[in-house]
């Protein structure tokens, strides 16, 4: 708060003056709240070695023939993407046996989330109901669009209660927002949940299922309605599937994302979205990744033995793991512990080593790790041993 002095007092109206300005959806942002990266934590400690476990990224890095393909397609970054992005389409319906005219690609699939809810929302009228808490990015562009929030509490265990969620539903939804598995818990229902909700919705109302993590599942088909659903086309109706690059993938930092929809919608989308939202390399990338089926494996065998690796180490020292199909772990800390998360959390950095006190989430006495390479998951229970005092 400025000084009540005459120069405090014309600051205080000059930001008044500036707020007047702006759309009241606006006013009272706060910006997302991402991970602390390897380079500032380096340097706030002085440190020469970090292991970054809290953005839920590939543990293999890129892959190496997508690497040699974005060094081969370098010198197109001067040219615009063909409109459509129609290979990657093409590609995408391939791998999942779907019709092309129901996939959108996005940049990330932040995007899709976005122009989701500005196509299918009316301001003032319409209202987003999902689980709380979960991934920021529903809230945010729901309220940035005017459109009433409805965030439903989770049960005691993190998980999710149907019968709440559709008790928020009402006949202005617009959209439901289901994360699968979801983000920050792990927990993933099963695909006849999903099946059942989609029943008990109003035709009128999107089930947006949000699959960022669904190819770490085991298996795949037990959890999630795409390979049944989606190639039978019509059956999608009031369904609709989003995925990601940044993962499995390791194209976090080129933002590629993708969803599977009905076609109409798809069109509308389409007709929306940002013209060359998807950049050419990043497109390059997506379909040289796609081809990679020997990196897409070696991930899959890395994560599954290092989400098992954790969740036994964790709990071994007394920590309480939530069960996770996707490739972080939730996690509390042992009653009568001598620190609290966020004191472990901060026990860690000092060590070099980058987690996720779950805060922001709304859930103070929670971490989250991603899993990493063998030897940066070791470093990570070394690390949270002598946090501990074991």
């Amino acid at each position: 708060m400025p000084a009540a002095t005459p120069q405090g007092y014309a600051t205080v109206a000059a930001e008044q003056a500036d707020a007047a300005m702006l759309r009241p959806e606006v006013l009272g942002f706060e910006p997302y709240s991402p991970g602390l990266s390897i380079d500032a934590i380096k340097e706030r400690y002085n440190l020469h070695r970090v292991v970054k476990l809290a953005s839920n990224e590939n543990p293999l890095g890129v892959s190496p023939v997508v690497q040699k393909t974005i060094k081969a397609k370098a010198a197109l970054a001067f040219r615009y993407p063909q409109a459509g992005n129609p290979r990657l389409v093409a590609a995408l319906a391939q791998r999942h046996g779907v019709d092309p005219s129901t996939i959108v690609v996005s940049n990330g699939s932040d995007e899709l989330i976005d122009l989701l809810v500005r196509v299918r929302a009316a301001p003032g009228r319409d209202n987003v109901v999902t689980f709380s808490p979960g991934f920021s990015m529903y809230k945010l562009q729901t309220r940035f669009c005017g459109v009433e929030f409805r965030p439903v509490p989770r049960g005691e265990r993190l998980d999710f209660p149907w019968d709440a969620l559709l008790a928020a539903v009402n006949a202005n939804t617009a959209l439901v927002f289901v994360t699968s598995p979801d983000n920050p818990t792990g927990f993933t229902p099963p695909a006849a949940d999903l099946a059942a909700l989609r029943e008990r919705l109003p035709a009128h109302c999107l089930l947006v299922i949000d699959e960022a993590y669904m190819e770490f599942a085991q298996p795949v088909e037990g959890y999630s309605l795409l390979p049944v659903w989606a190639p039978a086309g019509a059956r999608l109706q009031n369904l609709v599937f989003l995925r990601t690059f940044s993962k499995l993938y390791g194209l976090a930092g080129l933002r590629l994302g993708y969803g599977i929809m009905p076609a109409w919608l798809a069109d509308y989308l389409w007709r929306v979205r940002l013209p060359f939202s998807v950049n050419i390399l990043a497109e390059e990338a997506g379909l040289a990744a796609l081809a990679d089926d020997i990196f897409y494996k070696a991930t899959l065998e890395v994560t599954h033995a290092g989400r098992d690796y954790l969740a036994r180490e964790l709990a071994a020292l007394g920590c309480a793991v939530a069960p996770s199909q996707a490739n972080f772990l939730l996690f509390r800390l042992p009653l009568g512990a001598s620190c609290d998360a966020a004191g472990a959390f901060l026990k860690l950095l000092e060590q070099g080593v980058i987690i996720r006190h779950l805060k922001s989430f709304g859930l103070p006495d929670c971490l989250r790790v991603s899993v990493g390479a063998e030897y940066e998951n070791r470093i990570f229970i070394d690390a949270l041993r002598v946090a501990l005092g074991v």
